[in-house]
């Protein structure tokens, strides 16, 4: 029997790492383009929402409603505790997940298979189901742990998208440098969007008179 295609969905993980807002904006660019949206906040995750974008993390479901608004009955938040969610096994079919942005304690128990809450089975499912994983870690400097962590995690497919903003498209706000971010995590996506202004595609990059060469 033909069943209906349904809604596309895709996992969001947001942990302890600062740019909560990266996670937000990207979520919110997922439910516009018509998806669903699970969603994982480790603990630290959510006390970072907190300090960084005001949320009332002591009432997580209303929080979350406040922020998609009217499209958030598309969002479907799971405890990072609860194993058991319906993410945590390989028959329910996902699209992908990304985990936006990603500490390097949660980075470091995807790559060696720790398993021991949500984030990391869902990171984990997607890895042997052979399904997109993105990640963007948000840490400064990074040491030799970190980078091997990151290059064993790549060698197994897995995309490694750096929080690093460009400045060739002359962003004025801090809003187009979270939107250049987020718009290159929906590029490795394969989603269309139009949250920054590409190489080539604006007349702000003809070459004035008193820049070309002698």
């Amino acid at each position: 029997m033909m069943i209906a295609p349904s809604r596309k969905h895709y996992v969001v993980g947001i942990t302890g790492a600062s740019g909560a807002i990266y996670g937000v904006r990207l979520i919110q660019s997922l439910l516009e383009a018509d998806y669903e949206v699970h969603l994982i906040v480790s603990d630290a995750g959510w006390r970072v929402l907190k300090e960084e974008l005001g949320w009332n993390v002591t009432k997580r479901q209303q929080a979350i409603e406040q922020a998609f608004g009217e499209l958030s009955h598309r969002v479907t938040y799971h405890p990072n505790q609860d194993i058991g969610a319906s993410i945590a096994s390989g028959s329910y079919r996902v699209q992908g997940m990304v985990i936006m942005p990603c500490s390097m304690g949660t980075l470091s128990s995807i790559a060696h298979g720790a398993s021991d809450n949500l984030m990391g089975r869902a990171a984990d499912v997607m890895m042997k189901e052979g399904r997109p994983l993105l990640i963007v870690p948000r840490e400064t400097p990074m040491h030799a742990i970190h980078l091997e962590n990151m290059l064993k995690l790549a060698n197994m497919g897995v995309r490694i998208v750096p929080a690093m903003p460009a400045f060739y498209y002359h962003p004025k706000t801090l809003d187009d440098i979270i939107n250049f971010l987020v718009g290159k995590v929906l590029d490795c996506m394969n989603i269309e969007h139009q949250l920054f202004t590409r190489w080539g595609d604006s007349d702000a990059h003809t070459i004035e008179d008193s820049d070309r060469p002698n």
